[in-house]
């Protein structure tokens, strides 16, 4: 069977598509770690303080889940950013249990990440001021179907 220029080159920007998105993980990473240890956080505690940012106020098991991590190993991640003043624990007053929580991310604690994230989000306003709107949103497409994608992916070896 013989491969066509078009598969060739189609091949050659599909592997330079995933290569660029390993280099942006990596360096999100990096970025991450920075932060987390100007913070005096440890990585994890960053990524959760980010979900509860996002899709909080959340119960320990809910944000345990959403992070992938044991409910036990989430008890010592809470600690450490309620003792840090990052997070308050609440009873959740839509739950049947009088018991249980919601997990609330401190909205003063804020201008920290802000601060600490200025560099990247201004690097990334000045990088899409060079695309057209129909081009972010193929961009921005691309990048939850790759979301979704690594999801199932993460869902498929933890069920497996």
């Amino acid at each position: 069977m013989t491969t066509t220029p078009d598969a060739t080159r189609r091949r050659r920007s599909t592997v330079e598509v995933k290569e660029s998105l390993r280099d942006l993980r990596n360096q999100l990473s990096l970025l991450n770690h920075q932060v987390s240890a100007h913070l005096a956080l440890k990585d994890v505690d960053l990524d959760c303080l980010e979900l509860i940012g996002r899709h909080g106020p959340l119960s320990p098991s809910a944000l345990a889940r959403r992070a992938g991590l044991h409910p036990a190993t989430m008890t010592g991640i809470l600690d450490r950013l309620q003792k840090g003043g990052w997070i308050v624990r609440e009873r959740d007053p839509e739950a049947a249990d009088r018991r249980a929580v919601a997990v609330r991310a401190v909205r003063g604690r804020n201008a920290e990440l802000f601060r600490l994230y200025a560099g990247m989000n201004t690097a990334m306003d000045d990088l899409c001021a060079g695309y057209s709107e129909e081009e972010l949103a193929l961009i921005a497409g691309f990048l939850r179907r790759a979301t979704s994608a690594g999801n199932a992916a993460t869902g498929d070896l933890a069920n497996g």
